[in-house]
């Protein structure tokens, strides 16, 4: 539950609602009781503690009492472009009656503990002039009350269309890293279907295995198709039984050496992020050649991020061709930078160059996210 909502459900509580009001004029009630105190304590008639502590607490409570009917005319009647004019009017003309009602209920009960313990007889006339006396005074306290609950309204208003715009941010975010995900699917599909194709007319049981794996594929890719993020661990599992497959495509033209650190194992990669860049080796740096090809994918985690370096030893960029220029061409490589962006934003490395050694490397850095607090250790997996 986000902060907003929690706000909410708070703040719909009656009693909640009501212990918060209480509360607030208990402490307006104390403040001008003090002042009250301190400053007849200074002239020529002093006021009782008891005596200033009733008058203003009476005084505070009633606009407390009052105060739920204020919030409610400012729900009931909000202030608008459409009908400004009439609302005021009728905030204005509530409030001169509020103000007048609660002056004479607040006389009425100075007089019940003051005026009648001296024997003097009631007059409405009295509290009349008491209401108007403090006239202005709850003329204040209603406007006061006013302009902060609509304060506070278009500040939930402001919160609730930021929350909306993260909301449907995050929607769009989500469709379009799924739709890019889903590119993959076929991409890869059809590259596969077309080797089984090719290999029936050859190899038979090269196909059938081929097929086998193919599912075993599909079958992860399914359990995981809601999830944008997997573990590397996972991610590995996808990536053996693509190997797989192209082992079977290439025979003993293509070997492969995968190294990934524990440590590494457990933290958070994009969903078949590194197919596309395996398939992208095989296709510009084993598939052109008559020789045997080499497929190496490393990964380890440094300085809070988890660093993925997959290398062919092909014949790399051509000089008067550059990395721009793969993703331009590859779908695989262009969505993978796509999804990238839309997940990590600046916090992701991606790059691809020539390696001294010869061949090609894709180097892939993200944050380094952990499914648990387990400590990393120093050993390594070789997969």
């Amino acid at each position: 539950m986000n902060q907003l909502a929690e706000d909410r459900c708070w703040w719909q509580s009656l009693w909640a609602r009501a212990g918060v009001i209480f509360a607030i004029w208990t402490v307006i009630g104390l403040v001008f009781s003090a002042q009250w105190y301190f400053a007849a304590f200074r002239s020529d008639m002093p006021v009782e503690w008891s005596r200033a502590l009733y008058v203003q607490m009476s005084w505070g409570y009633l606009w407390g009492l009052a105060t739920p009917i204020i919030l409610w005319l400012v729900r009931r009647f909000p202030i608008d472009k459409q009908n400004w004019a009439r609302n005021a009017t009728t905030h204005l003309l509530t409030s001169v009656g509020l103000a007048i009602l609660v002056g004479i209920v607040g006389h009425i009960i100075i007089y019940l503990n003051y005026g009648r313990a001296l024997g003097r007889p009631y007059a409405f006339s009295n509290s009349l002039r008491f209401a108007s006396n403090n006239f202005t005074e709850g003329l204040g306290v209603y406007l006061l009350v006013a302009l902060l609950s609509y304060a506070y309204s278009y500040y939930q208003r402001y919160r609730e269309g930021e929350l909306r715009a993260s909301q449907l941010e995050a929607q769009l975010s989500q469709a379009q890293l799924q739709a890019l995900k889903m590119q993959l699917h076929p991409h890869f599909l059809f590259n596969t279907l077309h080797s089984i194709s090719a290999l029936l007319h050859k190899d038979t049981e090269a196909a059938r295995k081929m097929i086998s794996r193919l599912g075993d594929f599909l079958r992860l890719t399914l359990e995981n198709s809601g999830t944008q993020e997997v573990t590397l661990e996972q991610e590995m599992e996808f990536l053996r039984c693509y190997l797989e497959i192209e082992r079977i495509r290439f025979q003993d033209r293509l070997t492969t050496r995968v190294q990934v650190d524990q440590d590494a194992l457990d933290t958070h990669v994009p969903n078949l992020i590194l197919q596309p860049i395996v398939e992208n080796a095989i296709r510009h740096g084993i598939a052109p050649r008559s020789t045997q090809g080499e497929i190496e994918i490393h990964a380890k985690q440094e300085n809070g991020f988890l660093r993925i370096q997959v290398r062919d030893n092909g014949p790399g960029l051509p000089k008067n061709r550059t990395a721009d220029s793969l993703f331009k061409k590859g779908l695989g490589l262009s969505n993978t930078l796509s999804r990238l962006d839309r997940l990590y934003g600046e916090r992701h490395r991606f790059e691809i160059a020539n390696d001294p050694r010869g061949g090609l490397t894709v180097t892939l850095e993200i944050p380094s996210t952990r499914v648990n607090g387990s400590a990393p250790s120093n050993g390594h997996r070789l997969i």
